[in-house]
């Protein structure tokens, strides 16, 4: 199985300690280094800094929200990373939710699988060098009239690896029919089904198989002997995702969690709204807190990571909690050990 994590840093503009951190992170034998964006940095400058660092680890955005960019732009920017890079960029992708989208950008949340689609599709025309001609329902390029389709100026040709989060079962269909990887938010092994098998449908759908995608699962990292305590902590912190991250009618993470049979995330979502905060964070599960990340002892994480082995999850982008960057390697490192140990067993058929 393969780690990968986020960008880690001291403060938000200490970037020394971010290149430190990568450096060490790519040294404790990592796989990827993520950044994302919400509304402040953006994604893909922060992966910049850190390439002319860095030798061997892939780096990653996860995730550019679509509507913020034109699709060209998004490819434009994936390509100049790609090439400072020597290919070691992956293009991490995702709808971002109506909050974001509309109360940041001003762009209105509308069709978000459908601008995904496009989305995909423009970047891989661009990637290949053809002029590009698309008619989308969204995307019209070029524009009627008398402009010719134009090609790309980047040379030489390479492809961007496209990764997409999605936990929506229309979007995972897409998904299992577009991206090279997956990168799924809300995901236990023990439901696994309830995203392999739209994914699933969707890569067959075109010829392919789940076995043409990555699957990447976030966690957060806690070491700790109290497991309870850990446990009703993280549970707590999915209140603001349930009441927050969607809008008031639609949460596309509640959603996913009830899919997974935790109906009782809908009463977290409408108790957030109604301004009982408090009353939300004790209704989350604390199983949800429990299967989706990797807290607790060196044994209980183990166990973690064998169920996320066991039903073929190919990497895990870790959170790694901690003051610094100090801490925060240290407990990488405990797990990339943990990893080795995992990984040098036998997986039961």
């Amino acid at each position: 199985m393969r780690i990968g994590v986020g960008l880690g840093r001291n403060a938000p503009d200490d970037w020394e300690s971010a290149s430190a951190f990568a450096v060490e992170a790519e040294r404790l034998g990592v796989d990827s280094i993520w950044s994302g964006e919400a509304w402040g940095f953006d994604g893909a400058t922060p992966l910049a800094y850190i390439a002319a660092r860095t030798s061997r680890v892939r780096l990653g955005t996860s995730i550019l929200q679509i509507g913020a960019r034109t699709p060209a732009l998004t490819a434009m920017t994936a390509m100049s990373l790609a090439s400072m890079t020597q290919d070691r960029f992956v293009l991490g992708l995702g709808a971002s939710t109506p909050q974001i989208m509309e109360g940041w950008h001003g762009v209105a949340f509308e069709r978000p699988i459908q601008r995904t689609r496009e989305v995909t599709e423009i970047i891989r025309l661009i990637e290949s060098r053809e002029r590009v001609a698309y008619g989308g329902e969204i995307y019209r390029i070029p524009l009627p009239g008398a402009v010719r389709p134009m090609r790309t100026a980047a040379s030489p040709r390479r492809p961007l690896p496209v990764y997409i989060a999605s936990v929506g079962p229309r979007n995972l269909r897409l998904t299992g029919e577009l991206a090279d990887g997956w990168i799924g938010n809300c995901f236990l092994p023990e439901t696994a089904e309830a995203f392999f098998g739209p994914l699933r449908a969707g890569a067959e759908a075109v010829g392919r198989s789940l076995a043409d995608l990555e699957l990447q699962v976030p966690v957060t990292l806690e070491f700790g002997d109290d497991l309870d305590t850990l446990a009703k902590r993280h549970a707590e912190g999915y209140a603001f995702t349930f009441g927050a991250m969607g809008a008031a009618n639609r949460n596309f993470y509640v959603e996913a969690f009830a899919r997974q049979g935790f109906e009782e995330v809908r009463d977290v979502h409408r108790l957030w709204l109604d301004g009982r905060r408090d009353e939300a964070q004790d209704l989350v599960p604390v199983e949800i807190a429990l299967k989706t990340n990797l807290l607790g002892t060196a044994e209980t994480v183990k166990d973690r990571l064998r169920a996320y082995r066991d039903v073929g999850v190919d990497a895990l982008r870790v959170g790694l909690r901690g003051a610094d960057i100090g801490e925060q390697l240290g407990q990488l490192g405990r797990l990339m050990d943990l990893v080795r140990e995992v990984s040098s067993e036998t997986a039961e058929p």
